[in-house]
């Protein structure tokens, strides 16, 4: 495990300050727990845990937390390590992000509060009774709703008009309902297009080249929004420019590392927000009274080099929608 010292060193002096509080320090030091289900050597992963530090920050946290992460590598054995150790910790609130993470975290302790984000169905996943009463000891932010495979597949459909086959590629140990949760409007979008629907189930580097690689010359990729694929994400964009198949994500870290296209939130924005629950939980509110809060913008992210390596012609009505067009 890498060390918190070396790890907040690594950050900057932007993350310096919740290590330890300083001498005259008068209020009582409260320990936050963070647990990422990325990667902590990926600069945009880091970026938001610095977002959620500075977040506290502005609320007044700057001398009186410590904070305690740990990070999973987007493997789900690791995230249920982790989750018992930080809980044995007992700190006074927990950030979980991504699903697996939660889930580790809600089968060690149903006390110690905790605030997800990057979680697409936390009723689905028991974590809450409902979005706006979610009665027990987890609260947060919905990253992306069910509805969203088969908005991904028509944005791959308009950009790969001849598309015959769609691959709809998950790690059943990481992904939302084990890949069950994007599957309806996945088909419903697949059948209105008449192109046929493929369960991409991966667990390594080689099955993600492997399913890429089956879909070449008529096909086209969904890599679902889970923690896996957003650690496995550079293998997933040198084997779609390698088979030039036309894959999207959610993360737009992902179009900006050389991908095609991304359509989803702005995690940038999830974690100040987490920082406010956070900061509402150590005043003494409940997650239980807290309500789940969904995304009020997703964007569009279109990387035009790789189109053209691709031989695509990103249509101009897509081009004037996007949020974003990476030359």
């Amino acid at each position: 495990m890498i060390k918190r010292r070396e790890f907040i060193g690594g950050l900057g002096s932007a993350a310096a300050w919740p290590v330890v509080a300083r001498a005259q320090q008068t209020r009582r030091v409260r320990r936050v727990g963070v647990l990422f289900g990325w990667s902590q050597s990926d600069a945009r992963d880091r970026a938001h845990l610095v977002a959620f530090i500075a977040g506290l920050a502005e609320r007044g946290w700057r001398d009186s937390v410590r904070i305690e992460e740990r990070w999973t590598e987007g493997n789900s054995d690791r995230a249920r390590v982790l989750a018992k150790e930080l809980v044995e910790l007992q700190p006074d609130v927990i950030l979980a992000s991504t699903t697996p993470v939660a889930a580790a975290l809600m089968h060690e302790t149903h006390e110690i509060p905790i605030v997800f984000t990057v979680v697409s169905d936390p009723v689905g996943a028991g974590f809450v009774a409902n979005l706006s009463r979610p009665g027990g000891n987890l609260t947060g932010f919905i990253n992306i709703e069910a509805a969203m495979g088969g908005k991904w597949l028509d944005l791959l459909r308009e950009m790969a008009p001849g598309t015959k086959r769609a691959g709809l590629m998950f790690n059943p140990d990481t992904a939302p309902g084990g890949g069950r949760y994007f599957m309806p409007s996945f088909e419903a979008a697949a059948q209105k297009w008449k192109i046929e629907p493929i369960k991409l189930a991966v667990r390594s580097d080689a099955e993600i080249e492997n399913a890429i690689g089956g879909l070449s010359h008529d096909g086209v990729v969904i890599a679902m929004t889970d923690s896996f694929m957003n650690v496995h994400r550079g293998t997933i964009i040198s084997s779609m420019l390698r088979n030039k198949v036309p894959t999207i994500m959610d993360f737009d870290a992902f179009v900006r590392g050389g991908g095609l296209i991304s359509y989803g939130p702005r995690y940038d924005d999830m974690f100040p927000l987490a920082a406010g629950y956070v900061d509402r939980i150590l005043k003494g509110e409940k997650p239980a009274d807290l309500p789940v809060q969904a995304p009020t913008k997703y964007e569009t992210v279109i990387n035009l080099k790789t189109a053209k390596s691709l031989g695509l012609t990103i249509p101009e009505t897509l081009l004037a929608t996007a949020d974003e067009v990476i030359q």
